[in-house]
């Protein structure tokens, strides 16, 4: 073990480094080898808030392709134009149109890039606007969170429902 400390060697020998990690339930659902291509993490606020946010199914597709290429906080996605056209099937019209709502709504906030020859590169795409309209959510997914969970209280206890009326009552 050349290079390695004596700490290294403890670390790799550990129980925790030779024992499996508990695959998750998307690991579980989609194997091995569809999760080996990686995933994309779309909030379920904004699957669920789809129709609120005023998002129609295209713009939708366009936003998680967009979130796709999202690694690293600090580095806005700036996919090819040809390869959100390869991936949605659109064609280059109806991506444009939709790209100029998304923008024009607040969603997204396209920036030009250029090439070190002055020619133009891909758009940088800012996705703050994206999260700040699900951030003016959470309250309300809270409070229907909060809502639910009352409601399956209540359907677990027996007799629940007839107490708290019978309580609420003058």
């Amino acid at each position: 073990s050349k290079g390695k400390t004596m700490a290294d060697q403890k670390k790799a020998n550990s129980p925790s480094a030779t024992r499996k990690r508990k695959k998750s339930s998307t690991e579980k659902i989609f194997g091995d080898g569809i999760m080996a291509h990686g995933y994309t993490g779309v909030p379920n606020i904004m699957i669920r808030a789809q129709a609120r946010l005023g998002l129609n199914p295209a713009q939708f597709n366009i936003l998680v392709q967009l979130l796709s290429y999202y690694i690293e906080p600090d580095r806005p996605p700036y996919p090819p134009k040809r390869h959100l056209l390869e991936r949605t099937g659109m064609s280059e019209a109806t991506l444009k149109k939709h790209l100029k709502a998304l923008e024009q709504a607040g969603f997204i906030e396209r920036e030009q890039q250029y090439t070190s020859a002055g020619d133009f590169g891909s758009n940088i795409y800012h996705m703050k606007g994206l999260v700040a309209k699900l951030r003016k959510l959470v309250p309300g997914f809270d409070k229907e969170r909060e809502e639910r969970e009352e409601s399956r209280r209540k359907s677990e206890r027996p007799n629940a429902r007839r107490n708290s009326v019978a309580k609420a009552a003058p």
